[in-house]
């Protein structure tokens, strides 16, 4: 399991890189998206994979209060907090996306078509 999880966070990481590498603005958003998502995996990932034996989300009365015998809230909170930031950041950027295609009329990153970078003296 723990090399299915490690060989997707490296896909989603390697493909969100190479989307923000593009000169289109949307495969950029799409990149930081992908890399989020592989941060969010990672994270998770830490809070150890452990389908095997069932932990338990809660306080039992009678078993003892430690994180052997529970499940660790805390990567669960984080990844559920970065999925909430990430969705309000692809929102706002494809907002600031729209905007600046319609003021410039194109979707490049540096505002101009590659074809008129070379005739610009």
């Amino acid at each position: 399991m723990e090399i299915v999880l490690a060989i997707s966070i490296g896909v989603l990481t390697g493909s969100g890189v190479w989307l923000l590498l593009r000169p289109r603005t949307f495969q950029v958003i799409m990149g930081l998206s992908l890399l989020s998502y592989a941060v969010n995996l990672f994270i998770f990932s830490m809070g150890r994979l452990g389908m095997a034996v069932a932990k338990e989300p809660l306080l039992v009365p009678g078993v003892p209060q430690d994180l052997q015998h529970y499940a660790d809230p805390l990567p669960q909170a984080l990844v559920l907090t970065a999925i909430v930031i990430g969705f309000a950041m692809t929102a706002l950027f494809l907002v600031v996306l729209l905007a600046s295609r319609g003021i410039s009329g194109t979707d490049h990153v540096d505002g101009v078509h590659a074809h008129d970078a070379q005739e610009m003296p």
